[in-house]
């Protein structure tokens, strides 16, 4: 029987496959994962550049961003839901059925939301359904996250695992460079034209990438870890419970190591775009410009770290990365303001290379070490979810709110986001090193 209280190595819960099986899992899981963050983040790109004009109209315009970006908030409130849900069933019946699933949901809320009226066609009902069609893309990306890093990790060779888990976590920046391509593509239609129907676009084309996602997810092989537990009957009863009694401090350290990166990489990529065009009064385009290039660089600096992390410890390389971001947070700023577009584009791709890469990459094994086979989807998604909503939901809008508050002045947003610097190297340096186990 599998030990339900300490962590079990990954070496001790299945033989390692061939490497082709291996490379193809690791395909497969940054496809998928790349599609659903494609949906997720073009949401927060709408939120930043579309939605306060098209369902807050009648706010101020900064309050209208504000109020954009709370609904680009309350996805990210969905996310531990939905991670509990397809944790408990990813525990009990498997990893691949859920990643089919979840893939589904987020796919099916994205098309709809290329369908909606406006707040000027159908007035309260428009913001309404926007938020019931955003908490259905969150539950959906909540249980997303685990399924497809266990399938790589558990499929991973002894001592690579921090290279292999950071292919699904290419994902995030492969659907940021998408879906920020596709509408910086729709935006560049008339004023007039992209606001009556040229952010649609966007939207309505991710149902083709949700064919292409599930076509290749549905080849994939149940992870061996799992595939373990299931033949000795060792499937934790209620996951959840059992990661709560057991794994407290786990879930614990994992949040407090997910703020800085989660809180961090949504101001550089999402917050930004509003206050860069709103504040700074440069172009959509040159701000996009440097996110665009920003994630792309990414697509390499990620596995470069996870990487790292399999030499080094996740430990070291995690923060380095809450150090780097916590220093460069002035920097930031300062090189924005300028308003120069190639000094935007620096500021963002230094920010999300260096300083959020070093955390993002190695990440997924840490967090997934941390916990037992029988209760690892659950355990790992708990924490990064429950960090998911304190740093990543709410930081564009505790960034737009703090703007507001000091008047224009980004000081706030930096003290800000250096406190969460701090929590997060602090949990790191508490929490013990996982790479060797």
């Amino acid at each position: 029987m599998l030990d339900v209280a300490q962590p079990v190595s990954f070496e001790e819960v299945g033989s390692v496959p061939p490497p082709a099986s291996t490379t193809h899992v690791a395909i497969a899981s940054f496809v998928g994962t790349a599609i659903e963050w494609y949906d997720f983040f073009l949401y927060g790109t709408a939120a930043a550049l579309v939605f306060n004009k098209l369902f807050f109209p009648r706010f101020d315009p900064l309050v209208g961003t504000v109020l954009a970006f709370a609904t680009f908030a309350v996805g990210f409130v969905a996310r531990p839901v939905g991670g509990v849900v397809f944790g408990h069933y990813g525990d009990r019946i498997g990893r691949k059925a859920m990643l089919s699933l979840t893939l589904l949901i987020m796919g099916v809320a994205t098309f709809a939301i290329g369908l909606l009226p406006t707040y000027a066609q159908i007035g309260v009902g428009a913001p309404i359904l926007l938020v019931t069609l955003r908490l259905a893309q969150g539950f959906g990306l909540g249980g997303e996250w685990g399924g497809a890093v266990l399938m790589a990790i558990e499929h991973a060779p002894a001592g690579r695992r921090g290279l292999y888990g950071s292919w699904p976590q290419t994902g995030a920046p492969a659907g940021l460079l998408l879906s920020t391509t596709v509408f910086a593509l729709a935006s560049r239609l008339p004023e007039d034209a992209f606001l009556r129907w040229g952010w649609r676009i966007p939207f309505l084309v991710s149902i083709a990438l949700v064919g292409v996602g599930a076509f290749i997810r549905l080849r994939l092989a149940e992870s061996p870890a799992f595939a373990r537990v299931k033949r000795e009957g060792a499937e934790a009863r209620l996951p959840i419970v059992e990661v709560l009694r057991h794994h407290r401090k786990s879930v614990a350290l994992s949040m407090g190591a997910r703020l800085a990166e989660c809180a961090f990489f949504y101001v550089y990529t999402t917050f930004v775009l509003a206050y860069a065009t709103e504040q700074v009064k440069v172009t959509r385009q040159a701000v996009l410009t440097g996110v665009l290039l920003a994630a792309g660089l990414d697509l390499v600096a990620i596995p470069f770290f996870g990487l790292l992390s399999d030499r080094f410890g996740r430990r070291p390389v995690y923060m380095f990365g809450a150090i780097f971001s916590a220093l460069f947070v002035v920097p930031f700023f300062l090189l924005v303001g300028t308003g120069r577009t190639e000094l935007i584009a620096l500021a963002i791709v230094l920010g999300v290379t260096v300083g959020h890469a070093a955390m993002y990459g190695p990440q997924a094994s840490f967090f997934s070490e941390l916990f037992g086979a029988r209760v690892r989807y659950s355990g790992a998604s708990l924490g990064y979810q429950l960090a998911s909503v304190l740093a990543g939901g709410l930081s564009p809008l505790i960034a737009a709110a703090l703007l507001q508050w000091a008047h224009g002045a980004w000081w706030a947003i930096a003290a800000y986001m250096v406190g969460l610097a701090v929590v997060t190297l602090a949990s790191v340096f508490i929490a013990a090193e996982t790479s060797r186990e």
